[in-house]
């Protein structure tokens, strides 16, 4: 098995769209509830770049990705910009294989250089434990819980929120 972590590209969209696809259909990790048409993730994808607060990365196992970690902005007015919203998705089948943390925790590292970033946050849909061993193991602390917050999948849904320096 050969691990490779690297920005995403372009052909990597409809990879990345399938893996987001299942975490809606299938979970309440995220509060998307329609699933999304790659154009339709086309924006989304172009924010992105392999320098400044805003990354993609995708891990790969054997030339098949695995995954993909992401910052996007925590909020769109401009006092927040010197924050960003972190978050990670693997492929189902990769979960539990040892993926996360080195995606991640790569992530964070290229953000630590970003002089213009001040702290990295992470939304966590209750429950979900190993997402938070994963938040807590690469530095995050936990910072709130919102209640029922989100609806999805005929219930109401916690988020505890991470942040990290």
């Amino acid at each position: 098995m050969v691990e490779r972590i690297r920005p995403a590209e372009t052909g990597d969209l409809n990879r990345l769209v399938e893996i987001y696809n299942h975490y809606i259909t299938e979970t309440h990790v995220t509060f998307d509830t329609i699933p999304f048409a790659v154009g339709e993730r086309t924006q989304w994808f172009t924010q992105f770049s392999e320098s400044g607060p805003l990354r993609l990365l995708v891990t790969e196992i054997d030339g098949v990705i695995a995954g993909y970690a992401s910052s996007s902005p925590f909020k769109p007015k401009p006092g927040y910009s010197s924050s960003v919203e972190t978050s990670i998705y693997l492929d189902p089948g990769y979960i539990g294989q040892g993926l996360g943390r080195p995606l991640y925790g790569r992530l964070l590292e290229e953000l630590r250089g970003e002089d213009s970033l001040h702290r990295a946050y992470g939304g966590v849909a209750l429950p979900n434990p190993a997402s938070i061993a994963l938040h807590e193991q690469l530095g995050f602390v936990r910072v709130a819980t919102y209640h029922e917050v989100g609806y999805k999948l005929g219930r109401y849904w916690d988020v505890s929120w991470y942040e990290k320096d």
